[in-house]
């Protein structure tokens, strides 16, 4: 493992841990039927697998001014930027499908 995927190894956990936490939420408000159901929608997992190409490079700004922030970069700019990048992919995910 190079340098920089160690570094981004915590980023890539928390990516992880929330996709986790989502799932469990939508598990237990719908249980596993309606989790199971969401997920065999096929034009659900068409409408996101299209949408990649597009909110991937927001993805990626997100992680690297997370980086910056964690390495002690905590000036408004990079604030303000990581709250765009998180505005930017929700605004993606909600209107783009």
């Amino acid at each position: 493992m190079d340098a920089q995927a160690d570094k981004d190894l915590p980023l890539k956990e928390d990516t992880r841990l929330l996709g986790r936490v989502l799932g469990d939420v939508l598990r237990a408000q719908t249980a596993e039927e309606g989790f199971a159901r969401i997920e065999a929608i096929p034009t659900l997992e068409r409408s996101i697998r299209n949408r990649f190409p597009y909110l991937d490079p927001l993805n990626h700004l997100q992680v690297e001014l997370l980086r910056r922030y964690r390495s002690g970069q905590t000036d408004e700019r990079t604030k303000r930027g990581i709250h765009l990048a998180i505005n930017g992919l929700a605004a993606g995910l909600r209107n783009s499908g």
